[in-house]
């Protein structure tokens, strides 16, 4: 029912009476662990009147809702003539600092279960206790209250009422979106070439709660078609919240313009984007206490209050709008954004805060499978996105550095350092003449190692917050708990390598294959759509992004007219790397007969920049009328903005842009009309062969007999496509493509053309080239 609402007595507690500031102070996590550890010691110590970890429920009638309100006591103890309700804390602290009023949450908690019991057992009075466990020394101090009935119904109700304007506002947002779901025509005059084949499949998907792995080049409409159907099944109540997840910032934006369109339509929908807190951060170091930030301090004063302003005013909530009204409360934007996400119909987010172990929404994915949508954007990113999330590595030379700055002020922890560096030490005369050693097994003995630099290292950042080294001790501390947190996933799709080189050695935990990883994130939601312009082949990435058998897939064709491509393949040269030198001139030759064509502005693709400079220098010498600019390796945003803005509608001059296979520019941009005239992609895209690549291929070698293909073949070609879907971006662009390779004209290659490359011309000479634009840019 639509009156009825939810709430654990701790999410009730915490948010209605959260006050003060934020504080990431050190704590450690194995205090944590500790904690827990201690909680259940204390629990089995009692006698057999404790019971421990007792379930309760109360559910009340307030204004014109029913509020459930439930939660676990962590022990109730029953006396011959009374009952207590117990609450235990661990802590670091001191506990002769400790008192009633050290922290009003704890006692909070502890009187809404004491509350639902005695008013459950027709009880006038109950006591309530707090027991203060010390994790260091194991010393326990008791805190017990005895409380009437009245009182803890006057508590209890205060809360509720608290929480009704919030619950209340929750209801009413519900009924008015989904009214305006209801009402919503689809945001555009007409259906594009596949469009509503495409929306209809997404909606047919999430009815069934299923998946489905979409490949759809651009001009259909992916965003909205996604979309669309996935607010129509929120409005019947199919799904309770949509996560837009994306690769890159541009990404997410558009997604945003998508609702923003949707909105001029009148729909009533609550979007939230969450930017990272390195990003969104006011502050040059993101350092989140009252001491070092205005914005720290006292934000959980202010914080409900400019959310419920924000819920108010807002719909479109993006980065500019959560920065303005942080600024305005002087409230952490980071920690508002991920507040705000409660209340979002949407979140526009990275992949990482759905899949990554290190930094997943807890609030969302820690309570088992919801009624969440995923649309996972750019899919074809999350390949190595999820080899990355599910790797992890550590350095030699960061086990020395510590040495060197706990020497003084820490036997204990410098000893646990000395033992890691000559663990390292050891792996690293394993190595071969090329630097590498690889074991399918668990490093198992740096784990303990490991372990104990946890605890020694909490008790040294704790006692060292202004000392010297302190932020590169933390790091430490916090990449050692990510490789342990990775640890705890390996598995036959994990290789442990160590790799050693002039510079440092480093140990790093392979995920090989992140599909069965990727699979336990997709299964926290009911269903998920993975779409790209160049999920080729779609069998592919169905299996390695943890695809299923029974999961859907939909292949369309591009809704572009044919004849506003010409594609070409110069499939008389090798641009393998031992063919490289004698390649360049024949190179060079084809882009000049590939620009000279048409005046306008132009992108040459190429497999590295040493290839892309061997060839600009040439080229250089050749093409002195024409405008060239080159990306690099290490370009900021500025410079990316500056190269693009070279692309301009008939410019004076032709333009040519030398650019890198997988790198900012061949996917992403946009650049349409005459802002673009073509591409010539040189070579297949293959990945560098490396180490990691070969143990890659290796593993599917063994899995599937597909190795080359998984580690080389089809993450190559992917770049590929991208990079030649930068030329046609609507249907009333005209462009060309160039593909320089011989291995364009093999059956393997062109097994994964899209269905719009078949009408490809061959050409074996640059006066071919010179040829079929001639006709082509007549037409």
């Amino acid at each position: 029912m639509d009156n009825e609402v939810k709430i654990s007595v701790r999410n009730l507690v915490e948010f209605i009476l959260r006050s003060g500031d934020l504080d990431s102070t050190f704590v450690g996590s194995s205090r944590a662990v500790d904690g827990t550890r201690i909680h259940q010691k204390i629990q089995k110590n009692k006698g057999d009147n404790y019971l421990a970890e007792v379930s309760l429920k109360h559910t009340i009638e307030y204004g014109d809702m029913f509020i459930t309100v439930e939660g676990r006591a962590d022990g109730i103890i029953k006396e011959e003539n009374s009952v207590i309700i117990d609450e235990i804390k661990s802590t670091t602290r001191d506990l002769d600092k400790i008192d009633e009023g050290y922290n009003p949450l704890h006692f909070a908690q502890a009187k809404c279960y004491a509350y639902i019991y005695a008013k459950k057992n027709s009880m006038e009075n109950i006591g309530v206790q707090l027991t203060y466990c010390q994790v260091d020394t194991g010393k326990i101090k008791y805190i017990l209250k005895e409380y009437s009935l009245k009182e803890l119904e006057d508590f209890f109700y205060s809360l509720i009422g608290k929480y009704f304007i919030w619950a209340d506002y929750t209801r009413r947002w519900t009924e008015k979106r989904d009214k305006s779901i209801k009402g919503l025509p689809f945001p555009f005059e007409n259906y594009r070439q596949g469009q509503r084949e495409l929306a209809v499949g997404v909606y047919r998907t999430i009815f069934q709660s299923k998946n489905i792995f979409i490949q759809a080049p651009t001009g259909i409409g992916k965003t909205i078609s996604t979309i669309f159907p996935g607010i129509k099944a929120m409005g019947e109540g199919l799904i309770s919240k949509i996560f837009y997840l994306t690769a890159k910032t541009i990404t997410s934006s558009v997604a945003m313009e998508t609702f923003n369109k949707m909105e001029d339509k009148g729909i009533q929908f609550k979007v939230v984007t969450l930017t990272a807190k390195e990003k969104i951060c006011f502050n040059e170091k993101t350092t989140c206490n009252a001491e070092q930030c205005q914005y720290a301090k006292g934000h959980f004063d202010r914080v409900n209050k400019v959310i419920m302003e924000i819920l108010k005013k807002e719909n479109l909530i993006n980065r500019t709008v959560i920065e303005k009204y942080a600024k305005e409360y002087r409230v952490c934007p980071f920690e508002l954004s991920l507040d705000l996400t409660l209340w979002a119909d949407c979140v526009i987010c990275d992949y990482n805060y759905v899949f990554d172990p290190r930094v997943y929404l807890k609030r969302f994915f820690d309570g088992g499978k919801e009624d969440f949508l995923f649309l996972i954007d750019e899919s074809h990113n999350l390949v190595d996105r999820g080899r990355n999330m599910f790797s992890a590595e550590l350095k030699k030379e960061d086990f020395l550095r510590g040495k060197k700055l706990t020497k003084d002020s820490s036997p204990k922890l410098y000893k646990v350092l000395n033992k890691l560096n000559s663990y390292m030490l050891d792996m690293s005369k394993r190595c071969n003449e090329q630097g590498f050693y690889m074991q399918k097994e668990e490093p198992l003995e740096i784990y303990s190692l490991l372990r104990s630099f946890v605890k020694e290292g909490e008790d040294w950042l704790k006692g060292n917050e202004k000392g010297e080294g302190y932020e590169e001790i933390l790091q430490l501390y916090f990449n050692i708990l990510a490789f342990l947190r990775i640890s705890e996933f390996y598995n036959e799709s994990y290789v442990t390598y160590v790799q050693k080189d002039i510079k440092e050695t480093k140990i790093k935990l392979f995920c090989l294959d992140p599909s069965k990883l990727l699979r336990e994130g997709i299964n926290r939601g009911k269903s998920a759509i993975f779409f790209s312009a160049t999920l080729t082949p779609i069998g592919y990435f169905k299996d390695i992004l943890g695809g299923e058998e029974d999961d859907y897939s939909m292949r369309f064709p591009s809704p572009f007219p044919v004849e506003n491509r010409a594609l070409m393949i110069a499939g008389n040269i090798s641009t393998r790397y031992k063919n490289r030198g004698n390649s360049i001139y024949k190179i060079v030759e084809y882009i000049k007969a590939f620009i000279y064509g048409k005046k306008g502005n132009y992108l040459v693709f190429f497999p590295s920049y040493k290839y892309m400079n061997m060839v600009l220098k040439a080229f250089e010498q050749e093409c002195k009328d024409v405008k060239i600019i080159v990306q690099n390796s290490s370009m900021k945003e500025e410079e990316r903005e500056e190269f693009l803005n070279n692309f301009n509608e008939n410019g004076e001059e032709t333009l040519v842009a030398f650019s890198v296979l997988g790198g900012i520019f061949s996917e992403g941009i946009d650049l349409k009309g005459e802002r673009l005239s073509g591409a010539v992609i040189v070579g297949v895209g293959l990945p560098q062969i490396c180490f990691e690549r070969d143990i890659i291929m290796n593993y599917f070698n063994e899995k599937n007999n597909k190795g080359y293909e998984y580690a080389y073949m089809y993450p190559g070609m992917n770049k590929v496509l991208q990079a030649a879907g930068r030329v046609i971006r609507s249907e009333k662009d005209r462009g060309a493509i160039l593909l320089i390779d011989d291995r364009f004209v093999s059956r393997s290659y062109v097994n994964l053309f899209p269905k719009e490359w078949m009408n490809n011309i061959i050409v074996r000479k640059s006066e071919d080239v010179e040829n079929v634009l001639d006709q082509f840019w007549r037409a």
